[in-house]
């Protein structure tokens, strides 16, 4: 049992927060009974919780005992549905917190239920629904109409579902009400919304069924994971956290479902990440692929090729969930997390030349078709004219991986662009791309060479973050993976980055990351594939239980961990620390298979 806490401004720990998901929105609860992060109807929507960022003004959907409790936290099953137990002086009581799923998938609306059942004795609970201004843009306003409780937030309309949970009490912006529980009683309480549409309100007694039915559809997706290696738990708890940001509508992928959170209190690098990158998403299907999930897979696959195909020449470095380039980014006049500014809606990192990308997207085709896809001719002639178009710019310098505002020619930029022409002179050679197969080996191979010459020190004994640069960058790890180099270089590259950016388990990004943020959590998982990778299996292993045995009891992996203190920082759940976690298992398992 935990005793939830929060600091005196109001915030709660990264660390304490789990999330449900409809395959549209995300939910972040505290261990407190908390809502305090939902936008909606999707991702990307009208913050109607945002007290994350926000606790005075942001809005929040509160329930809990109104007696001091201590509370236990836990999935239901193999699911993205939280099932928390509260015990009182008086009695214990648990709440089931689910976002709703319909018979044949998502909902056509939103439905955010939560289940209250007497477990023994009797509890005083209350329950509160403030809807926020959606970081100071709009201000909500509520009316009762026909005897039920409706809330405004621009054209999205929320409605309240009560079942035996006391009569509401419906203010200007707020509504509440409390009742009390016994042994073997149910209640119900629930949110549902749509945007510039009719509203439905469901019966609370649908409501609540739809919670059985929302357990058993996750319980049936769980079943189609196919993993038979080690850190069983961790994969598959990684692989609900990554579905949970999967979009049902399109199939894309984001790379957070949050924005402005810091990577490091009271700094200014607040960002959103509410998009799909390209990187993250080749990781992701990297890791679905790896699991056996076929049907994400081919739905992103199809999303992304379409999307770059419709804002062609230019490869982004990300798009919006809805497949279109990114505009810019607004400042938000909120608080911020933990006192945090400035907050950050949008991202301007579009405008940005980034070569990494090429490479993800080829590799992400290459692995579909070593899968079992057969490329259409279309997907054939855009992927030819990308790899025409990397024979050029890998000679040109750029932002990089990690999107720094000064161009150089970033190591990892030019292992990307190797990878990207190295899996188009393979396709060709499979007769899947019709083009200049040999000139893109011959291209591939000056890349290499160009690296090898340019971007390997010898003081350093590593791969250093640019040409002429002596720091180092985690990311080159990836050239691991990338198969670009597995041998004595690699090996060396991996330990001068244990020595200097690590911190116990922790790695920071690049040298002097650590003066401006925290340890980077997908960093670790890099270098414990890297280890596995260039032949060092045991060190590989005795990190990752590490690292694991020091995320034991968290639920959602966030962007950055506080080598220091262990908080968490940045957004969350952050796809590329899920996925990473999953690459580095799979790494492992295949390295002791002989693979």
């Amino acid at each position: 049992m935990t005793r939830p806490r929060r600091d005196a401004d109001g915030y709660a720990p990264l660390r304490s927060y789990a999330g449900i998901g409809d395959g549209r929105s995300v939910a972040l609860i505290a261990l407190d009974g908390s809502v305090d992060w939902w936008a909606v109807p999707g991702m990307d929507g009208i913050l109607a919780c945002a007290a994350l960022l926000d606790p005075e003004h942001g809005g929040r959907f509160l329930l809990a005992p109104l007696d001091d409790y201590e509370a236990e936290r836990e999935h239901v099953g193999d699911t993205n549905v939280v099932s928390t137990t509260y015990t009182t002086a008086g009695g214990t009581v648990r709440v089931t917190d689910a976002m709703n799923t319909g018979v044949a998938g998502r909902l056509p609306w939103a439905e955010l239920a939560r289940r209250v059942e007497g477990l023994s004795g009797r509890v005083r609970m209350g329950w509160r629904f403030e809807p926020g201004t959606s970081l100071g843009t709009l201000s909500p306003w509520s009316e009762v109409r026909s005897g039920d409780v409706l809330v405004h937030l621009d054209d999205l309309v929320l409605g309240l579902r009560c079942g035996d949970v006391g009569e509401p009490e419906a203010g200007d912006r707020l509504v509440q009400g409390g009742f009390e529980t016994s042994e073997g009683s149910r209640h119900l309480l629930a949110v549902v919304g749509t945007q510039g549409e009719p509203t439905h309100l469901p019966d609370p007694r649908a409501v609540d069924e739809r919670i059985d039915r929302t357990v058993r559809g996750w319980q049936d997706w769980s079943r189609s994971v196919h993993w038979d290696g080690p850190w069983p738990d961790a994969v598959q708890r990684s692989l609900l956290a990554l579905k949970l940001l999967v979009s049902a509508p399109t199939g894309a992928i984001a790379a957070a479902a949050t924005l402005g959170l810091p990577e490091r209190v009271g700094g200014d690098k607040n960002y959103d990440y509410r998009y799909t990158w390209v990187r993250d998403a080749a990781y992701t299907l990297d890791a679905f692929l790896r699991c056996g999930l076929a049907e994400e897979v081919h739905a992103a696959v199809a999303w992304l090729l379409a999307t770059v195909e419709r804002h062609r020449p230019e490869l982004r470095p990300f798009y919006t969930l809805a497949g279109e380039p990114p505009g810019g980014s607004a400042v938000r006049d909120v608080p911020g997390y933990r006192r945090s500014t400035p907050v950050k809606q949008g991202n301007d990192a579009r405008t940005q030349l980034q070569l990494g990308p090429y490479g993800d997207l080829f590799q992400t085709v290459f692995l579909c078709v070593d899968d079992g896809h057969v490329l259409d001719v279309g997907t054939a002639r855009l992927l030819a004219d990308l790899a025409d178009r990397c024979c050029d710019l890998w000679q040109r310098p750029d932002a990089g991986m990690w999107e720094l505002h000064e161009e150089q020619h970033f190591t990892l930029s030019k292992m990307s662009c190797w990878q990207a022409l190295d899996r188009a002179a393979r396709l060709a050679e499979r007769g899947e791309l019709a083009g200049s197969g040999e000139r893109w080996r011959r291209e591939a191979d000056r890349v290499r060479a160009w690296v090898d010459e340019h971007c390997w020190s010898e003081e350093r004994g590593a791969y250093v973050m640019a040409a002429g640069s002596d720091e180092l960058d985690a990311g080159i790890l990836l050239g691991a993976r990338f198969g670009f180099d597995r041998g004595p270089r690699m090996r060396s590259t991996v330990d001068a980055v244990l020595a200097e950016l690590g911190s116990g388990p922790w790695v920071h990004r690049y040298t002097s990351a650590s003066d401006e943020e925290g340890a980077f959590l997908a960093c670790t998982f890099w270098v414990v594939e890297a280890l596995a990778l260039t032949g060092d299996v045991p060190r590989a292993r005795a990190l990752m239980d590490r690292t694991l045995g020091e995320l034991d009891g968290t639920w959602l992996l966030a962007e950055m961990v506080d080598p220091r203190t262990g908080d968490y920082l940045g957004n969350l759940p952050q796809a590329l620390s899920h996925l990473a976690l999953i690459n580095a298992a799979s790494a492992v398992r295949e390295a002791e298979e002989g693979r």
